[in-house]
């Protein structure tokens, strides 16, 4: 059997507040290979904050402990903050919610590209445009030289995936990468992530709301309520989860055919936020 892309056991992340501390991530534990794992649930059940975690992107203030946080062997707990920089972006990239608030406005989008990919001259260039071709964006020429105003939002979404995959990362953490996009771009971008994972053999943590969606596209699932993980299942086992808080939000979902006069509602235990 081959060794974990990730390895990742009783993550716990507290923020100090006025009132008191807050535990976002409880106990979280799983591993990943080079595959496709959903995180779905509520906001603020902390999906976005693990997924923060491997990169130790959390404000200074934030406390992070784990039992063993190992991305391809190295242990990401002990990494000094140098090592770290030299892991982001090359080895493990994040794709953010909205292109605008990720993109700098005032650089052109193959500068931010290239930027990226941390050279300079021809070779650069070239490889930036393939990134670019890479994610289907028609006439990469053009669109290297554009800002991210003069861009729509699909397209501002593909750029910065082909900004975060030019440099051949190991790892993707995509956090909501397609909640601000309509059905049909949505769909493309998708299949983009798809083929890409599939052709470079990289692993993938695709953060969502969507249930039906992460069933759809990943492989396996975690479903997380209140900083922890209620279930671990297979994504195409999604429908038929055990857990009464999975099967709250399914059964929450509108449906076209729904004959419900109203949609109901979650109800939590109070036992799902014991440690």
């Amino acid at each position: 059997m081959s060794t974990p892309l990730l390895e990742v056991e009783d993550l716990r992340v507290t923020f100090p507040t006025a009132t008191g501390p807050v535990r976002a991530v409880r106990g979280v534990s799983f591993t990943l290979g080079r595959e496709r794992l959903g995180i779905v649930g509520e906001s603020g059940s902390g999906k976005s904050v693990t997924g923060r975690s491997l990169l130790r992107l959390l404000p200074p203030h934030a406390k992070l402990e784990a039992k063993r946080l190992r991305f391809d062997g190295q242990d990401l707990l002990r990494a000094t903050p140098r090592e770290m920089r030299a892991l982001r972006g090359s080895r493990i990239s994040l794709v953010m919610q909205d292109p605008k608030y990720s993109l700098n406005p005032v650089m052109r989008v193959g500068e931010q590209i290239a930027e990226a990919l941390r050279g300079k001259g021809p070779g650069v260039r070239r490889r930036v445009l393939e990134a670019l071709e890479a994610v289907r964006i028609r006439d990469p020429e053009r669109v290297y030289n554009l800002y991210p105003h003069e861009v729509s939002g699909g397209m501002g979404q593909r750029i910065m995936i082909a900004m975060m995959l030019a440099p051949e990362p190991d790892l993707l953490i995509a956090d909501e990468p397609t909640s601000a996009l309509d059905v049909t771009v949505q769909m493309q971008v998708l299949a983009i992530l798809d083929d890409l994972v599939a052709k470079r053999g990289m692993g993938l943590i695709f953060i969502s709301h969507d249930l039906d969606l992460v069933a759809s596209f990943c492989d396996r699932v975690l479903v997380m309520y209140g900083g922890r993980v209620m279930e671990e299942l297979h994504a195409r086992d999604l429908r038929a989860a055990t857990h009464p808080y999975t099967q709250g939000l399914l059964d929450s979902l509108p449906r076209i055919d729904d004959q419900r006069d109203e949609l109901p509602t979650l109800r939590r235990d109070p036992a799902w936020l014991e440690d």
